[in-house]
């Protein structure tokens, strides 16, 4: 803040011309070092991390159709048997729930869990936001996360827990994806099992648009979790301006590749083979 308001006080000055615009350019490219380098001290050098795959010791199994579908319905029947109704009188209790299965789970993701008690902020500019489809983001200069206000309630764990999986220094947009569902699914609170298990559902029904037999697997889904996941879909929809949208697409994809990120804004959807690696390794292991 502090940085951006000499900027602007500079700026101004060179416009009124009582400074040069060459002054006002050294200051500025000296600021953008200054930002660059304190986001990488404070937060960015988790982007150096080990991949997940490799902190938690996996194997890494191949693209397996047969494997997609095992969990594809495991994570129906858990999406079935874990429907709950949420709502926004609940968040007080679900941030207090997820913190408590981040400091039970922080070993499995390879981090140390911090000390220190954390609250979520809302949006500022939500309305802005859920325009181009941002249901939360964490601010790495002030170690904040937020989360947007038009969330449904059914989101509000997962998301919460993805923001904080950032938040604890989990960079990739597929391991926070990843975290989240972990958080949410293996609490003991039905609220965050459904919504854990709910949105992770609509990414493997993405990605089952390649089946053959897709309606089989849809049709098991419960008629109250199919009209929770066509809701959802509606509300961001009426949200959604296209020209917002594509904007953020882009300034995010540009953001997450220049970090390492390859993949860029497709990196979200490597959480179904995330997950699959994720079970076939519980699988594994629970088999010893």
């Amino acid at each position: 803040m502090v940085s951006l308001s000499f900027l602007v006080i500079t700026l101004i000055l060179v416009l009124i011309r009582k400074l040069k615009l060459w002054f006002f350019l050294l200051r500025f490219f000296q600021i953008l070092a200054i930002i660059y380098s304190f986001f990488y001290l404070s937060w960015g050098f988790n982007y150096f991390r080990p991949k997940i795959e490799k902190r938690s010791g996996w194997n890494t199994p191949k693209p397996d159709d047969a494997n997609f579908r095992e969990v594809f319905d495991t994570i129906i029947s858990k999406t079935n048997k874990s429907y709950s109704i949420l709502v926004h009188s609940d968040y007080k209790d679900i941030d207090l729930l997820v913190e408590k299965s981040f400091r039970k789970n922080a070993p499995a993701f390879g981090i140390k869990y911090p000390t220190g008690y954390r609250v979520p902020k809302k949006m500022i500019f939500s309305s802005l936001f859920a325009k181009s489809g941002v249901s939360g983001y964490f601010g790495p200069f002030f170690n904040e996360v937020h989360v947007n206000r038009y969330l449904l309630p059914m989101e509000y764990p997962f998301v919460l827990a993805h923001e904080k999986a950032h938040q604890f220094g989990i960079t990739e947009e597929a391991e926070a994806n990843l975290a989240a569902y972990i958080i949410c699914s293996s609490s003991d609170d039905r609220r965050l099992q459904y919504s854990g298990n709910v949105q992770l559902l609509s990414y493997f029904l993405s990605d089952a648009h390649r089946l053959q037999d897709r309606n089989q697997y849809v049709q098991k889904i419960d008629s109250l979790v199919a009209l929770d996941i066509l809701c959802e879909r509606k509300h961001w929809h009426n949200l959604e301006n296209k020209t917002f949208d594509n904007v953020q697409t882009a300034a995010n994809n540009f953001y997450l590749k220049t970090n390492r990120i390859h993949d860029g804004v497709n990196n979200y959807n490597r959480v179904v083979s995330l997950v699959i690696s994720w079970y076939l390794n519980q699988k594994k292991d629970s088999a010893k």
